[in-house]
């Protein structure tokens, strides 16, 4: 393995796989992400996950499900940005760690691919994830192929999310939609 490519969900990864493939035959996919909520959603995202892998005939890892963990690491900050940074903090710390562990010195992650995610704190935090394990966070912009990635798991059957996954981020989704029907009321 020459890679480690955290995903945080099917849709996000097929773009960068894709991309990726073309130097890093042989990348190892990496689902690790306690911040979702409910259960269920993990439940969906990672059965999605599965499917993903197995299509593409690539090898992968499973992190434990603990969202203990995640709330810990957010402590009492629910407002972005700040409980997002340490959110990726989070999950990159671990994909480097699980990097070194593994004797893979290259790291990235799908978090790249979202116009919502807080791209500049996800290269942050990757970079300093990897300074810490002593492994290279490989930054990659590719937020042109986000919605190739969603059309592609449309047609394949993908499960495909309307919020990033955690508890505070489902919260808001489901207050703008209140908005927007209260405004068109």
């Amino acid at each position: 393995m020459s890679l480690v490519l955290h995903v945080c969900c099917s849709p996000c990864a097929i773009y960068p796989v894709t991309l990726l493939r073309k130097d890093e035959p042989d990348l190892l996919l990496y689902y690790f992400n306690p911040n979702i909520h409910p259960y269920q959603e993990y439940q969906k995202r990672l059965e999605s996950f599965r499917q993903l892998s197995a299509e593409l005939g690539l090898s992968s890892k499973i992190g434990d499900y603990r969202p203990e963990i995640y709330f810990q690491s957010i402590g009492l900050a629910t407002e972005k940005p700040v409980r997002c940074r340490s959110c990726y903090s989070l999950r990159l710390r671990e994909t480097a760690r699980l990097a070194k562990s593994l004797g893979i010195y290259r790291m990235t992650t799908t978090l790249l691919v979202s116009p919502y995610q807080e791209h500049e704190l996800v290269r942050e935090e990757g970079e300093k994830a990897a300074r810490d394990f002593g492994v290279e966070f490989v930054y990659f912009d590719f937020r042109s192929g986000y919605y190739q990635g969603l059309n592609e798991a449309r047609e394949k059957g993908f499960y495909r999310q309307w919020y990033c996954g955690c508890l505070f981020s489902e919260m808001e989704r489901v207050k703008e939609k209140e908005v927007k029907k209260s405004a068109r009321a």
